[in-house]
Parts: C-alpha cells; structure tokens; sequence
C-alpha cells in the first residue's frame, strides 16, 4: 500500500490547471501564426499533386487507347492485303472454270471480299480520326501537366522557405506543447481541443477584459468575475464556452 502512493501522480490545484491551460493557449495561438504565415501553400501544394497525377492517368490512358486504334489500324490492313490477295485468286480461278456455276461462285466470293475491303476501309478511317483526336488530347494533356510541374516547382519553393525559416520555431513551440499537455488530465485536454477547434480564432482560453469575455466580449457577472479571480474551479463564458482566467493569472496586470 505504501508503494501504491509512493507512484501516484501528484494531482496538481486548479489555479496550476488554469495556469497549464492559459500557457497551453498562448504555445497555441503561437503555432497557429506559423500556418497562417505559410498561409494555403501546402492545400495548394497538395492540389496540384493530385491534378498532376491526375493526368498521369490521363496521359498513360491516351497512350494505351492510340497504341489499341494503332493495333486496330493495322489489323483491318492486314484485312485489306488478304482480301486482295484472294482476289487475285479468285479472278485466276475464274479462267479456268468448267461450268457458269462456279463463275458466279467465284464472282459473289470476290464481290464479297471488296465489300470486306470497303468496310475495312472505312472502319479505318474512323480509327484515324479516333487516333488523330487522342493525340491531341495527348498533346495537350502533357503541355498542360508541364505547366502544372513548373507551378508545383514553384510552390514547393516557396513552401519549403518558409518552413524553413519556421521549422526550428514550431518544433520549439510544439514539444513545449507536448510538455504542458502531460500536466493537464486528458478529459480537460480534450475538452480544451474542442472548444479550440470550434473556435473561429482558436481561442480556448480568454482572460476577463474590461469586465467581459475576452473571446465573445459579453459582460460577465461581478460575483462570476470574483468566482474566476478566485481560481477554485474551472468557469466558461455562459455564452461562448471558452475557458474563462483572470487578467494577473494571463500576466496583464503586472505588466
């Protein structure tokens, strides 16, 4: 039983609580400043890569149709040599015929194999317009992924300075976070990340100001205003919910 009590995390006041959230929110707020300053760089990072992969897709499908019509083309040529060919044999055949019976059979077997030669014909016509169209659509696309490559180049540049320039400072900001967040219960942590998520500006946690919220600015009771002074319980704003401190618990009156 001793040493049970020996392990026990210390449960710490809940002015230490208050204090824990407040400066939580300040790293908080710090961090949030570093996104906007990369501002919408990496959506607009992430955007591009996926409209280049897009064509990725696009581009590999034209080649694959273009190389079906090309085998297609080739096909009904192959078609046409051979019908041809018959043709030619059909026509020697008919030389050497015995009776008007097998004239007329070879006469309907060669008019049949022009009219073979004919569809493939056309059929290849329509295969070169199919093909003449996706290599355009293939031309295009790849003008346009190029533009695309050179405006994500472009971007990614200009991302990855800025990170760089803030990289040190939100690593900083963020481990100090972590360490704030380990003194804090998790059912408190967790509610503080949902009043922060909710928040339009992110504040969680507001000090008094001129006797009113400092997140929604509605004027709080004076014996409310006593109750946060006091630091005896955790209070929100009845009307926003955002954590509620005394302005010399956030610093403010001292300085």
């Amino acid at each position: 039983m001793h040493m049970e009590k020996a392990t026990e995390t210390k449960e710490i006041s809940i002015e230490e609580k208050l204090k824990a959230l407040y400066e939580l929110q300040l790293v908080a707020s710090e961090i949030d400043k570093i996104k906007i300053l990369r501002g919408e760089l990496p959506l607009e990072v992430q955007d591009l890569e996926d409209e280049i992969a897009g064509l990725d897709t696009r581009i590999v499908k034209n080649k694959a149709d273009i190389a079906q019509v090309d085998a297609e083309i080739a096909g009904k040529k192959i078609e046409i040599d051979e019908a041809k060919m018959l043709i030619v044999k059909y026509e020697e055949q008919q030389n050497n015929v015995r009776n008007n019976r097998e004239f007329d059979f070879l006469s309907k077997e060669i008019e049949f194999k022009k009219l073979e030669i004919e569809l493939a014909e056309k059929k290849i016509g329509e295969f070169t317009a199919s093909a003449k169209q996706k290599k355009e659509e293939l031309e295009q696309a790849v003008v346009f992924i190029d533009e695309r490559k050179d405006d994500l180049t472009a971007k990614k540049a200009e991302l990855d300075e800025i990170v760089s320039e803030t990289k040190q400072e939100e690593e900083k900001m963020r481990e100090r976070a972590k360490a704030i967040e380990e003194l804090i219960e998790p059912r408190l942590l967790t509610a503080f990340k949902r009043i922060r998520k909710n928040a339009r500006n992110g504040l969680a946690v507001v000090y008094v100001q001129r006797d009113a919220c400092g997140g929604c600015f509605n004027k709080i009771p004076a014996q409310r205003q006593l109750d946060i002074r006091l630091r005896k319980k955790i209070i929100v704003c009845e009307y926003c919910g955002r954590i509620l401190v005394d302005s010399e618990l956030a610093g403010i009156e001292k300085q």
